[in-house]
């Protein structure tokens, strides 16, 4: 009996081995130059008003569908009903914009991307009742073109100025003149602003369309810099306005014009100018304008109520935060219809949640409280006064949906299910598309009811995706907590080496960002292509959430507030030695790899954690925040002059004589976001320590390094390579 028990254990490990060997091998041609693994999504989701249909963007035409059947109700526009006048070819389907009738749809042509949200088309306005396609406007490419309340006219922006297109007559009208490259920018922002407050639109109808609120930047005095782009004879140059920490900004100020009288009002913001002006809305009152003030140090909001005719203005809401604001609050600040209230997203308490309060500036009602953040806000049903949200009241790993009513004291969930759960709202609220992932689930989508959450009907999945992943014996994701010095516990997730084998000893790679309010433990589907491919070659794969990151309170977030670096890189440090101390680790091969704000913070655990960590690799890494933009880092850090050594202790190129083992430094010569500065000066540093390491540059690529050729595949190659020699091989 025994012997057959030994017998049938041997079958069974011969028969897994036999099963784990016939998994197919990942390739990097596999992960980056085909679309095996790329996960079906629903695009150009709309809710149309009448909250029975919405729209969705298929590859060759826009249609209107059933939330209750799914039935195809109407083909609102075919790819051949969109080739413009002359053409041959049509205008590609990715984008749409309804105006507020939807008798009409805004559709963009030859898009260029300037920055990382910003670009200009040329635009196409389709009228719906007589199927015609007409050009926005001949005189050049259009940004930011938005409908009037009516649908008669169309506003944009063109080489710094405000623009209005008159539909029924074709009459194109400038209302400033003023604009100028690098000195006036009208109706959109500037580098600094579309960047860090992610913000382009700089102007806003009036509810009733009889004005355009417009922001007007002076950049003048913002100092320039320069990208080199190569590939003729004689490099060509783009000059931009980029302020850095502790150097001038833009000026910003803020314009009504009258469309009945072609009169401009200035807005009163103030005798300051240095300060920020991140958002601006109408209130449902066409006379008065919402104007967000917020204070340099970023830790003082005010929200001004403007009187559109005489810019006459008064302070109804202000907030102070002993460290900095959230800026991802403001978009959550809605004045409702009855205007005489408005919500809004605010940390004060600890978490970020939501409040009522009068237009007087008075708090009605406190809508939601608790040890947890709201994320975001889904909508808000103002008829019934009711709130929907998305949380991480059940983990801060995941995201849940709520409706709550104004007064906080009726709540129910909506999606119950543990993950990550979003919904778009139907326009009456009675029923959501809900889009559910976990980590090793691909985006599940479904139509659930508004009032209870109760699903009708199943779209689509990913399943698949999901055959496919197992095809190739995937690794799941699995969650974890670090245990610190400081008794703090560290969300983590890992994926083990394929075939993993607890007897044997294996390399580690930390995948790390760790930027302030930032996460990367999340129980979200995500792509994890090259992840699985470095635990197809034997490599454990981490990433650790350190102090520092967010949707963990105020307190966790902003504990690193005047010091960047400091505590997440001994949060890191302290994480990879957890790991050494495992009897599957191998704790002479940990290695880190980090991008942007990830770059900085490899390049900090390389040196000052030169004990632990034995390979990093640095992708477009900040080494000094004296050399990056002034919203983003005095907002943490204050100015250079406030807080030099918060500056000067934790940037890595001084600490560059701690190096000890290999290191891999990569960046995009076109960089406009984390100047290539950071590197080169870093690299002067390494050399002045007379320390080894590798660089690899990318001419003409931004900070996403993706231009030219073939670039995507040779970095992730070049990458590959490095931690195969130096980490799998060590």
């Amino acid at each position: 009996m025994r012997k057959m028990l030994t017998l049938l254990v041997a079958v069974i490990f011969m028969s897994n081995l036999q099963a784990q060997e016939d998994k197919k091998q990942l390739s990097l041609d596999v992960i980056f130059k085909s679309r095996e693994f790329a996960p079906d999504r629903m695009q150009g989701l709309q809710s149309l008003n009448d909250g029975k249909h919405y729209t969705q963007l298929k590859p060759d035409s826009l249609n209107m569908y059933s939330y209750e059947t799914g039935t195809l109700v109407e083909v609102i526009v075919t790819s051949a009903e969109l080739i413009p006048p002359g053409d041959t070819v049509a205008i590609p389907l990715y984008d749409y914009t309804f105006s507020a009738d939807e008798s009409k749809l805004l559709f963009a042509a030859e898009t260029e991307p300037i920055y990382r949200r910003s670009s200009r088309s040329g635009y196409y306005v389709f009228d719906r009742n007589t199927r015609q396609l007409k050009a926005l406007s001949d005189n050049g490419k259009q940004g930011l073109a938005d409908f009037s309340p009516d649908a008669a006219k169309v506003a944009f922006v063109r080489e710094n100025n405000l623009f209005i297109k008159d539909l029924s007559n074709n009459e194109e009208k400038q209302i400033t003149f003023d604009g100028l490259d690098r000195h006036i920018i009208n109706g959109t922002t500037d580098w600094v602003y579309e960047e860090e407050f992610a913000i382009t639109k700089g102007f806003c109808w009036s509810p009733d369309g009889k004005k355009i609120a417009f922001m007007r930047f002076d950049e003048s005095n913002v100092k320039e810099w320069w990208l080199p782009f190569y590939g003729e004879l004689y490099p060509e140059y783009h000059r931009y306005k980029y302020p850095k920490a502790g150097e001038d900004n833009s000026v910003v100020t803020v314009h009504v014009y009258n469309l009945e009288t072609g009169k401009t009002t200035l807005m009163d913001t103030s005798d300051e100018t240095d300060q920020y002006i991140p958002r601006i809305r109408w209130t449902q009152n066409p006379e008065s304008l919402a104007i967000f003030r917020v204070n340099r140090l970023q830790n003082k909001l005010e929200i001004l109520i403007s009187d559109a005719g005489t810019g006459i203005s008064r302070v109804i809401y202000t907030e102070h935060n002993k460290y900095y604001l959230d800026e991802n609050n403001y978009d959550d600040i809605v004045f409702l219809e009855n205007g005489e209230e408005f919500i809004l997203k605010s940390e004060k308490s600890g978490y970020n949640h939501l409040y009522l309060y009068d237009m007087k500036g008075g708090q009605v009602s406190r809508i939601t409280e608790g040890n947890w953040e709201v994320t975001s806000v889904l909508g808000i049903d103002q008829k019934n006064r009711k709130v929907y949200y998305q949380s991480t009241e059940m983990s801060p790993l995941e995201r849940n949906v709520y409706v709550i009513d104004f007064d906080g004291k009726r709540k129910r969930i909506l999606t119950p299910e543990k993950g990550w759960n979003d919904a778009r709202f139907s326009a009456d609220f009675s029923y959501f598309i809900k889009t559910f992932s976990d980590a090793n689930t691909p985006h599940v989508y479904s139509v659930n009811r508004g009032k209870d959450g109760r699903e009708i009907r199943h779209i689509t999945d990913n399943n698949k995706l999901i055959e496919k992943r197992k095809e190739y014996g995937f690794s799941p994701k699995e969650f974890f907590t670090i245990p610190t010095s400081g008794g703090v516990e560290l969300n983590a997730w890992k994926i083990m080496p394929h075939h993993f084998d607890p007897s044997k000893k294996y390399p580690v790679l930390f995948s790390i960002y760790g930027g302030p309010g930032s996460q990367t433990v999340q129980n979200a589907f995500s792509s994890d292509m090259w992840e699985q491919y470095l635990a197809q070659e034997g490599i454990m794969v981490v990433s650790v959430d350190n102090r520092g990151t967010g949707f963990r309170g105020e307190e966790f977030k902003k504990m690193t507030y005047m010091q960047l670096g400091k505590y997440e890189t001994i949060d890191q440090i302290e994480a990879a030695s957890y790991l050494a101390s495992l009897p599957y680790v191998d704790g002479d091969k940990i290695g880190v790899f980090g991008w942007s704000y990830g770059g900085y913070m490899s390049t900090l655990c390389i040196t000052k954690g030169a004990d632990i960590f034995d390979v990093a690799i640095a992708v477009a890494p900040v080494t000094n925040w004296r050399f990056y933009d002034n919203i983003y880092t005095e907002r943490f850090m204050r100015t250079p002059q406030e807080n030099p050594d918060g500056y000067d202790e934790n940037s890595p190129i001084n600490h560059v004589d701690k190096l000890k083992g290999k290191y891999l430094l990569v960046h995009g010569m076109a960089d406009d976001n984390v100047h290539p500065e950071n590197s080169y000066d870093l690299v002067s540093a390494l050399v002045a320590a007379n320390k080894d390491f590798e660089l690899m540059l990318y001419p003409n690529s931004n900070h996403g390094i993706y231009t030219g050729r073939n670039t995507r595949f040779h970095l992730y190659s070049k990458l590959t390579d490095f931690l195969m020699q130096n980490l799998k091989e060590k």
